[in-house]
């Protein structure tokens, strides 16, 4: 598919989508976060891709909503929707990542404020170049975190520091987003992409495709959960079904053996249900 503000690329079992309007900072749009959807919905229907980057074109990742409306940027009325409540394509775009059966690593390449940081949050690694800068910035365009943040953003580094950037509003540098659990690490800037590729690589080298779609599922969804019995119930169920696969037994030959695992389950030939009865929320 041609896309218009994103481009995709494929190499070693890692697809890296870039965002690309670097002459606005990447700012984000409709069709910018249509694109995403569609770019992630290929990457779960094609094997070939193991691992998912997002990243940005130019010196910026994501500056946040494309602001060109003026003062009625965030006004559903002025874009004739007619919905009571029309959803909020941020956060269309958050829980699409939040299904995906591939894991993601953000690269912020640059500032990342507004729908720019929240975009990040249920991507399950965060690198960061040590020029980034990034801000929960709502309260200060009077607005509230999008993108389904509140519900991302105190599971990633805890009410307390959530409530701060959120409050304050303030953009932050990278080396506080590293201290307060927002980074996994910060690299020089023309490093960054490549500390992204390499970790990515390391997941698609040596690990199960089905294995690891099963256990982010496993791990995000139980972040939710009210017991711990819902993760043993998943845990069983997940154990019973991957322990009489085929990558199960390739897993434990190839170990013996002291060669690579050649894994041969493939994603798209479906995930078994280990979560029966847990079905996503209606938006209402």
């Amino acid at each position: 598919m041609d896309f218009e503000q994103i481009t995709t690329e494929i190499a070693d079992g890692v697809l890296t989508i870039t965002l690309n309007r670097p002459e606005r900072l990447n700012a984000w749009t409709a069709t910018m976060s249509s694109e995403l959807i569609a770019a992630f919905d290929q990457a779960d229907d094609d094997d070939d891709v193991r691992v998912i980057i997002v990243t940005g074109a130019g010196r910026g990742f994501c500056a946040g909503a494309d602001l060109a409306g003026g003062g009625e940027t965030f006004d559903y009325r002025a874009r004739g929707l007619s919905e009571t409540v029309p959803r909020d394509n941020g956060g269309q775009f958050t829980l699409r990542v939040f299904a995906s059966t591939k894991p993601v690593i953000a690269a912020i390449n640059g500032p990342a404020v507004g729908v720019g940081a929240t975009m990040t949050l249920p991507m399950d690694i965060r690198l960061a170049s040590e020029n980034a800068r990034m801000g929960f910035v709502f309260a200060r365009r009077g607005i509230v975190p999008e993108a389904a943040s509140s519900w991302f953003l105190p599971r990633v580094v805890g009410i307390s520091r959530a409530m701060e950037w959120v409050a304050t509003g303030r953009v932050f540098s990278a080396q506080e987003g590293l201290e307060g659990g927002l980074l996994r690490s910060l690299h020089p800037p023309a490093e960054l992409l490549g500390a992204a590729h390499e970790l990515a690589r390391e997941i698609a080298e040596n690990t199960a495709p089905v294995s690891v779609a099963l256990a982010r599922r496993m791990l995000w969804t139980m972040l939710g959960a009210e017991h711990p019995m819902l993760a043993h119930r998943a845990d069983s169920r997940g154990m019973l079904y991957r322990g009489q696969s085929a990558d199960a037994v390739e897993g434990v030959t190839s170990f013996l053996e002291k060669r690579a695992a050649r894994f041969p389950d493939r994603v798209s030939d479906g995930l078994p249900d280990i979560l029966p009865g847990w079905t996503a929320p209606e938006f209402e």
